[in-house]
């Protein structure tokens, strides 16, 4: 069975319990969650889930249609990486004695397209956008250095084909008006 790696996207309502259903239905079925993103989508009153997964196209399959059944879930879709486009963020806390020693480090900025968000005399906080192969590489050079801390978002998708929440729910609504 070969595995590939899904994003799912789950548009919910915003209910108390809601990712501790969405995530047990992951772990019933002994699926890792490589990523879990959550926040209000462009639609008021509903929020998104985005999650990444590696697994069988018929395990996907499966996996949304349980997602659905779940009561306070609207719609559930899954998407190849080539039909989303995403980033995530990564955070890097770099002792402050690194900067003054060399220029190791303001080239790696530069190079990753990084940017500098906060100094402290004890530290400074380096911000990378990227996808997770650019944000691991960053923390590879910068660990050659010295690095006191480092955090990455979840992934943060969106579509490539028009939203299909809309459609959705456009015909969800076409259908009431017909009743």
């Amino acid at each position: 069975m070969d595995t590939k790696e899904y994003t799912i996207t789950v548009f919910t309502e915003n209910r108390t319990g809601i990712t501790s259903r969405v995530v047990s239905i992951f772990t019933r079925r002994h699926i890792n969650i490589e990523s879990l993103t959550t926040s209000e989508s462009s639609i008021p009153g509903i929020h998104r889930f985005t999650i990444v997964v590696n697994v069988s196209l018929d395990m996907v399959t499966k996996l949304v249609a349980q997602l659905e059944k779940q009561v306070d879930v609207i719609k559930a879709f899954h998407y190849e990486e080539d039909e989303i486009v995403y980033q995530e963020i990564a955070l890097y806390k770099v002792p402050t004695h690194v900067f003054s020693n060399s220029t190791k480090v303001e080239q790696l900025i530069r190079e990753y397209n990084a940017r500098i968000l906060e100094i402290e005399p004890e530290y400074i906080v380096i911000e990378k956008t990227g996808h997770k192969h650019e944000t691991e590489n960053l923390l590879k050079e910068l660990e050659e250095i010295g690095i006191y801390e480092f955090v990455r978002s979840g992934r943060v998708a969106i579509v490539k084909p028009m939203e299909r929440l809309n459609k959705y729910l456009k015909s969800l609504e076409s259908e009431l008006t017909q009743l």
